[in-house]
């Protein structure tokens, strides 16, 4: 009868453990230690495992066994015979890739992935049913291992209970705690009073690093719910260090999935500095960055024109390629705005819709409303198509309503559509609807650009053709029209409309070698105009046509030296060049100005054919351009350390083409242009601009300004502008530590000649290591008389949200060489730029 109890316990043994990764029995455990010739060592002292003996049982396949490595054969179980069972059936789970710079674990010897081996210094247990390990008692399996000060492990449900001192690691990840259950293959099982590290690494997004973020904290409980999966009770997590983080949040349960990177809180607080600072409800968050759905931060600040401005947006990650964001917007001086943006990408198509909306401003008393949407469209290999429709209710919108001074100081609105077809290498073709919203405070005459309805262009540039000519082609017909174009000014209209179609055919004849290069060219500019009403009332056309033929003659040489300048090797460079231009006088008084305006004088300018834009005048020129430049490259890298320029144009003959009230030029010489610069030092950079009337013997304009970086998050930069009579100005800004991990950021625009600042910036940054605060103040004119003053407060918390208003975008558009001193930085949903 005593059989029976024991055949039974075999008997369901064997059956239990069918499943389970089989038992691999040191052979100093099979038969006693003297006839299987174990080894005995001192008590206390750790055993390494032990090859098999000649009259030992085969062993089961080590990448499917557990290995008992006790330290004394004294403690050991009797004699128990090993027992082949089938392999269990690996666990299926998506695939997380942690950094491979991270996981750098490696199994120890007997312990491959899928076996399971056992040390401490005291082992006991019943072969197959449990094992039981004290004392500095250690599992491992593959590259987890788990430790404790008492360890019992369960073979025939693969567990393992865990007690005192108790630490699971894998890979960079690490749990610890006073009591844990774990079964093994599964990953399921429980943590008591845990204190964990959990380290992932995202995919890097484009021009930018893998963002590293281990998530750390403590817990109640944690429950193993499966690899990768973590339900924790009255926990918290953070991105700092472990020890006395800054912040972290707590919650009431905290779900960390690490196979969609999502992190789920319930009745969770925000906590900061040892205060609470945002209670939410429900939430998920980035575990390592990525986007999801659920509430963003708020985001807060002031302004003189909104007061206080508090957003909430609202993300919603609809699918990998599209997602929208609600923005909810209360201003304390205006009231409640909706908000809202949309944006999509797929294989032949990509764009943005944005909208929002206020059904009555407190102080304008009336609806206000904007509307956006930017389309990108590839219909075939080479035809694609673009629209571009932009809206606001009123003239004032931008001024009102925001705290940019890019964004308020807008005075068009363009709405357009595109098609652009590319037939070949050499020649493309494209369509252009085109029309403007212009915000005017004016109300009598709004300067709005003239409307494109449509306008079809034809570009051609192909080269070596017969002799080593080059043929090149301009074709434009355009409609143009306009809402006032029935004003009229001392017998001019100030607008008209009508159709023009220009069609300029070159040819010419590069000739290039190593140290020259000469290009004859010649072309036949003709325009015809069909006018709805004469430009000018008395005496004008509405049918006109122009012909003028434009010769240029392009030519230069390139001498190269090496030379030594304090105790730098460099290759020095000397290129005069030449630029000729003829083209006789036609009559323009009568054709109207739909798009031409007279160019900035520039170096660019100076060796163009025409000092206009556009195609409505046609300048006559008998002159010559002469122009010298010298660069310092650097031989080891080419690249330009110093360039110094100065070029004239002179004239051969008076001018007789000019716009409306543009005085004609009797000077037989322009203005000498010169320019100095480059990149001085690998930190410091310097350019320079000068313009000089020699007819008067006084400068014309001049720039100057600088920079120096010498390192990440520190730069300097300066500049002065004057220009006579127009314009002077000195703007200086900088970015630089303060020392205990302050940063100080600014820039000041001032017009001396006006006496006032037009655009100021002031603002420090604060680097805790896992947080970042930062503050700044801006203040800038929207015009002569009206201010707009703006404070920004920003508290981003790495790896979880920001909160408050970002002025990072501003900083990088106004401060040359600003660095966000907690870069990579979170992307575009937490911590948007």
């Amino acid at each position: 009868m005593r059989l029976i109890p024991l055949l039974l316990c075999w008997m369901s043994g064997s059956a239990l453990a069918g499943s389970m990764p089989a038992l691999v029995v040191s052979p100093d455990l099979v038969g006693d230690g003297a006839a299987a010739g174990a080894v005995r060592k001192p008590q206390g002292a750790r055993a390494t495992s032990q090859a098999p003996q000649p009259n030992a049982p085969d062993p089961v396949p080590a990448e499917r066994g557990v290995e008992v490595r006790p330290v004394s054969p004294e403690a050991a179980p009797a004699r128990t015979e090993p027992v082949r069972q089938p392999a269990a059936a690996p666990v299926t789970r998506p695939e997380v890739r942690p950094a491979p710079a991270l996981d750098t674990a490696q199994p120890a010897r007997g312990a491959e992935q899928g076996s399971t081996a056992v040390t401490a210094l005291r082992i006991r247990g019943t072969r197959a049913v449990e094992l039981v390990a004290e004392g500095e008692a250690e599992l491992q399996r593959g590259d987890l291992t788990l430790t404790a000060d008492s360890l019992t492990y369960r073979e025939l449900t693969d567990e393992a209970v865990a007690e005192g001192n108790v630490r699971l690691a894998q890979g960079a990840d690490e749990i610890t705690g006073p009591a844990a259950r774990l079964v093994i293959g599964e990953r399921t099982g429980e943590f008591q009073s845990p204190r964990y590290a959990i380290t992932r690494a995202s995919e890097p997004e484009p021009g930018k690093q893998s963002r590293v973020i281990t998530g750390s904290g403590g817990a109640d409980v944690l429950n193993f719910e499966g690899e990768n999966q973590y339900r924790l009770f009255n926990a918290t997590w953070t991105s700092c260090k472990p020890e006395n983080p800054d912040w972290y949040v707590k919650a009431g349960e905290l779900e960390l999935d690490y196979d969609t990177e999502i992190g789920t809180l319930r009745h969770g607080t925000v906590v900061f500095k040892d205060t609470p600072i945002l209670w939410v409800p429900w939430a998920e968050f980035p575990l390592v960055g990525r986007r999801q759905s659920g509430l963003l931060a708020p985001t807060f600040g002031t302004s003189n024109t909104t007061g206080v401005d508090i957003t909430q947006p609202y993300y919603w990650n609809i699918a990998p390629n599209y997602d929208a964001t609600l923005i909810p917007r209360y201003m304390s001086r205006r009231g409640l705005q909706l908000g809202g943006e949309f944006r999509y990408l797929t294989e032949a198509s990509s764009g943005e819709l944005r909208a929002e909306w206020m059904p009555e401003d407190k102080v304008a008393g009336f609806e206000r409303r904007l509307g956006s949407w930017q389309h990108q469209q590839r219909i075939t290999s080479r035809l694609s198509a673009a629209i571009d429709l932009n809206s606001v209710s009123d003239d004032e919108y931008f001024e009102d309503l925001s705290s940019r001074v890019a964004v308020a100081s807008k005075v068009n609105l363009v709405r357009q559509g595109q098609l652009y077809y590319q037939g070949a290498d050499w020649w493309d073709a494209s369509a252009l609807w085109q029309r403007y919203q212009t915000l005017s405070d004016d109300d009598t005459v709004r300067r709005e650009p003239y409307r494109r309805l449509p306008q079809l262009a034809l570009n051609a540039n192909r080269a070596g053709l017969y002799g080593g000519t080059t043929f090149a082609m301009k074709a434009q017909y355009t409609e143009f029209d306009h809402p006032d174009k029935d004003l009229v000014s001392g017998g001019v209209r100030l607008f008209t409309a009508g159709s023009r179609l220009v069609l300029y055919p070159q040819l010419s004849l590069p000739f290039e070698r190593a140290g020259y290069y000469i290009t004859p060219k010649i072309g036949v500019h003709y325009t015809r105009y069909d006018l709805d009403e004469p430009y000018q009332v008395v005496g004008g056309r509405t049918k006109i046509t122009r012909s003028v033929p434009i010769f240029s003659l392009d030519t230069g040489l390139n001498f190269e030296r090496e030379a030594n300048f304090f105790g730098q090797d460099y290759i020095q460079t000397l290129e005069p060049r030449v630029f000729y231009v003829r083209a006789p006088e036609r009559e323009q008084d009568d054709i109207p100005l739909f798009d031409t305006s007279r160019y900035d004088f520039s170096f660019a300018q100076m060796f163009s054919e025409s000092p206009y834009s556009g195609h409505d005048r046609i300048a006559d020129a008998d002159q010559v351009t002469v122009a010298l430049t010298s660069r310092l490259i650097d031989p080891v890298n080419g690249a330009e350390r110093l360039y110094a320029a100065i070029g004239q144009r002179h004239y051969f003959s008076d001018q007789k083409v000019a716009l409306p009230g543009e005085a004609l030029r009797v000077d037989r010489r322009t203005d000498v242009l010169a320019a100095l610069g480059g990149r001085i030092t690998p930190t410091v950079s310097l350019n320079s601009a000068w313009q000089y009337d020699p007819r008067e013997s006084r400068t014309e304009r001049i720039a100057i300004g600088g920079s120096w970086r010498p390192e990440f998050a520190k730069a300097v930069n300066m500049s002065y502008r004057w220009t006579r009579d127009v314009l002077r100005d000195i703007d200086v800004s900088a970015q630089w530590p303060l020392g205990g991990r302050w940063y100080g950021v600014g820039r000041v625009t001032r017009s001396i000649k006006e006496g006032r600042i037009t655009e100021a910036i002031a603002g420090l940054e604060y680097d805790g290591g896992c947080w970042v605060f930062r503050t700044v103040a801006h203040r800038f004119a929207t015009t002569e008389d009206d201010v707009t003053q703006a404070l920004f407060f920003q508290l981003e918390l790495n790896g979880l949200a920001s909160i408050g208003s970002n002025p990072v975008g501003l900083l990088k558009r106004s401060v040359s060489g600003y660095g966000k001193i907690n870069e990579p930085g979170s992307g575009r949903i937490f911590g948007t730029d």
